[in-house]
């Protein structure tokens, strides 16, 4: 990164307090070569419509990109040792991680990619374990293999966690570190030249921070707009069916089919879903259930992989938006090339949750010392949008 960052980088404003946001925050405030201040600019302190309070909260090594799979090691290793990090005057936080694991199911077609991918995995020191038909069956009996050329499981590392929880955590230690949130909404960058003279707020006020970051999810394109910079960034539903089932099965991981519909367990029911195909799949900001999703993809293929559910009862459901990358589903992190003290931090499309953690030490790195110490994410910086260069990412979930 350019001028403006490093030794200490002064005043930081971050746009968004969802979990990106308060990671960020977090370690900004936690670390003493910081000497700025951190202001986060939250629209909806309730939280109630947020990407993260919507999210599954899923975290997977199983990922085909090297950085994205150091990104969840760390945040698996964050969020089992969150009390050490998050906790305030050494109160437990009981932050939730069940490591069931993740269950990637493939055809025949799908298992060169799968054992590419688990080659990587392991090479970078994932426990993941490849199996075929026969020990997929003999592993998870309630499975249905037929069809299926194998799959893979994370054995440890893998799993869930309760996402609004880690949220309010980041947030709370945050603030206990001396970062302030603030009601208000982002409204305007004002640019002059090569730099972000200051962020416009809804209430009238203009902030003229040393830096600015980012992080408000699908909305920083509206935002990135003001300064003249266009960001394919853009909000795109996904819903999550809640149902429960009589049988009971055992230690079911997250699974998805080949198809790419999941589910996993939340105490006495099942969450659920699928990511519509292109053609359905628009931009979006409703918070409208499709039903017809549910009942003509999701149940049919769960009954026909889990045959226990040919009989569940739909309880309810939710939908949420990602902040969907267009170009290839990655994040965006790091500085714009043509502004000095603007850094973005989108584009998770539903990874944001788990990469979190890296995410926000990341960004601390770039502000404090103006280049990465911990994971190099060079790959996911904005270049790459302007250059039209994806970083294609196998098996997206």
């Amino acid at each position: 990164m350019s001028a403006q960052a490093g030794s200490g980088a002064g005043d930081v404003v971050v746009i968004g307090g969802g979990v990106i946001g308060s990671a960020i925050a977090y370690f900004l405030a936690a670390n003493d070569d910081f000497d700025g201040t951190v202001t986060v600019v939250e629209r909806d302190p309730t939280y109630e419509n947020a990407a993260t309070a919507r999210s599954v909260g899923g975290i997977r090594q199983q990922f085909s990109t090297p950085e994205n799979i150091l990104m969840s090691q760390f945040g698996a290793s964050f969020v089992r040792n969150a009390d050490a990090h998050l906790s305030i005057d050494g109160a437990p936080l009981h932050l939730p991680f069940v490591e069931n694991g993740y269950l990637f199911l493939a055809t025949d077609a799908g298992m060169p990619v799968l054992r590419e991918n688990h080659r990587i995995q392991t090479q970078l020191g994932a426990s993941v374990a490849l199996l075929d038909p026969a020990a997929l069956g003999r592993r998870f009996p309630w499975l249905n293999v037929s069809g299926l050329g194998g799959g893979t499981h994370g054995e440890r590392n893998e799993g869930w966690t309760d996402p609004y929880s880690l949220m309010q955590a980041f947030r709370a230690k945050a603030i206990a570190l001396g970062a302030v949130y603030r009601k208000d909404d982002a409204v305007r960058l004002l640019r002059s030249g090569r730099r972000i003279a200051g962020v416009a707020l809804a209430s009238g006020e203009t902030l003229r921070p040393a830096i600015v970051v980012s992080a408000a999810g699908w909305h920083v394109a509206g935002l990135a707009a003001t300064a003249g910079i266009a960001l394919d960034v853009r909000p795109r539903k996904r819903q999550v069916f809640v149902f429960s089932c009589r049988a009971t099965l055992e230690r079911v991981p997250l699974t998805i089919d080949p198809s790419g519909v999941y589910v996993r367990p939340e105490g006495a029911t099942y969450l659920s879903g699928v990511s519509p195909a292109a053609e359905r799949d628009p931009d979006c900001t409703d918070f409208e259930i499709e039903y017809e999703l549910f009942e003509e993809i999701v149940w049919p293929t769960l009954a026909e992989r889990i045959p226990a559910f040919e009989a569940i009862k739909l309880e309810r459901a939710w939908a949420g938006h990602y902040d969907y990358n267009l170009l290839d589903q990655n994040a965006i992190l790091g500085p714009h090339p043509e502004i000095d003290n603007l850094l973005f931090a989108t584009g998770f499309s539903g990874h944001g949750l788990q990469q979190s953690p890296a995410t926000g030490r990341a960004i601390a790195e770039l502000v404090i010392y103006g280049e990465y110490r911990s994971i190099d994410l060079t790959r996911f910086g904005f270049g790459r949008m302007l250059r039209h260069e994806p970083v294609k990412e196998l098996n997206v979930w």
